[in-house]
């Protein structure tokens, strides 16, 4: 199993910038891919980006894509989301997710452990 803690939410004004952090624990030797959801009151959770752990290749949602960038750090099994140029819409509850072997990147079914969550408000 691979335990992930989210920090790094909070308030933003539009237009403003953001990053959060994942801190994967346990098997963190079986990571093939650390990814990032997000999930708007009300609606589904969706993909938003995701880095192979070993290749580092990156992969983004359209909807992010120019505005946020993923990053890791392999040695502190730590995953990063910088998010700029921040709209209203971009506000939700992002996880944190760790897939252990190849899928569709962005399925949820692809991952098997998730963390808790961190909130990420725009002000308009």
């Amino acid at each position: 199993q691979v335990q992930l803690v989210e920090s790094g939410g909070g308030l933003v004004q539009a237009g403003g910038s953001l990053s959060l952090t994942c801190a994967a624990s346990g098997r963190t030797n079986s990571i093939y891919t650390m990814g990032w959801f997000r999930q708007a009151p009300g609606k589904e959770r969706t993909f938003v980006a995701t880095t192979m752990w070993s290749r580092g290749s990156t992969y983004y949602a359209d909807s992010v894509k120019g505005r946020v960038t993923i990053s890791r750090d392999s040695a502190k099994n730590t995953v990063f989301l910088h998010m700029n140029s921040l709209k209203p819409e971009d506000t939700a509850v992002y996880y944190c997710a760790a897939g252990l072997r190849p899928g569709l990147i962005h399925l949820i079914n692809t991952y098997n452990s998730w963390g808790q969550g961190t909130q990420v408000t725009v002000s308009s």
